[in-house]
């Protein structure tokens, strides 16, 4: 499950801004995850809870955004949003698609006192 070494990473980049910022605790971490990034969201709820216990995000809730995937389609020369990979275009039925948005995740906001 890969979904424990992402939310580690997660509490790591918390860790970080607490060493910037100083502040006292965690409420909320805002995720956005990109639809062809492979982390599932139910996953990543119940893993955070996990690799966040006993630090200064213990506790803090999860919000998790969504992002679609998206693709360039070389045949019809078409930007695409795609739900998963090796699907055809959903404008010509083309294979020929080049992944272009949704492979990422990334904390995009964090609520702290």
């Amino acid at each position: 499950m890969h979904e424990m070494a992402l939310c580690q990473g997660i509490v790591e980049i918390i860790q970080e801004e607490l060493r910037k910022r100083a502040f006292a605790r965690v409420n909320v971490v805002c995720l956005e995850i990109g639809a062809l990034s492979h982390a599932a969201p139910e996953a990543m709820k119940f893993c955070f809870e996990v690799a966040a216990a006993r630090t200064i995000a213990q506790g803090a809730r999860l919000e998790i955004v969504e992002t679609p995937g998206a693709a360039w389609c070389v045949a019809c020369s078409k930007g695409v949003e795609i739900k998963q990979r090796y699907e055809p275009c959903p404008s010509c039925g083309s294979y020929q698609l080049q992944v272009t948005d949704g492979e990422d995740m990334r904390v995009r906001e964090l609520e702290v006192d």
